[in-house]
């Protein structure tokens, strides 16, 4: 440091707004309002995806089919987080998981819960548990929780 120079550690706020564009719109929308999850299908190949995408990242057609899926499905692989960081939404301990929705082709990444982490098992059955007060995002839905308990 140069002699008289004066160091101030702060932080700067930058205030931002991100659009989710039409796609992200109609998936959050279908969310919030009705407690549905929808995916869209490309038509050349078939694949479905979810989230929703506007074009196939394998054939580079548009894709503007849309169709429901889930509400329930797989859970293909997960993972416990056992440390807490600020940047968490709920405290440690934490599994996150990948689900393979009925009807789709890809994974949604989401929380699981309302299990003991412990019994938490690839391939397990699980569907999703809404907030009743919903604002139309990921988070409207809490967790994906298994259809039947393990043990």
């Amino acid at each position: 440091m140069a002699s008289g120079e004066i160091i101030y550690p702060g932080k700067i706020g930058v205030p931002y707004e991100w659009s989710v564009g039409e796609y992200g719109s109609r998936f959050f929308y279908e969310l919030k309002e009705k407690r549905k999850i929808w995916a869209t299908r490309c038509s050349r190949c078939k694949k479905v995806f979810i989230p929703p995408r506007k074009s196939c990242p394998d054939c580079f057609v548009h894709i503007g089919e849309w169709l429901e899926v889930g509400p329930g499905g797989n859970l293909i692989t997960f993972t416990i987080v056992r440390y807490s960081a600020q940047t968490h939404i709920i405290s440690a301990p934490f599994a996150m998981g990948i689900i393979q929705l009925d009807g789709s082709d890809t994974g949604l990444v989401h929380l699981i819960g309302g299990v003991d982490i412990e019994e938490i098992r690839s391939g397990m059955r699980v569907r999703p548990v809404f907030k009743e007060e919903r604002k139309g995002n990921l988070l409207d839905i809490i967790y994906f929780t298994p259809l039947e308990r393990t043990s």
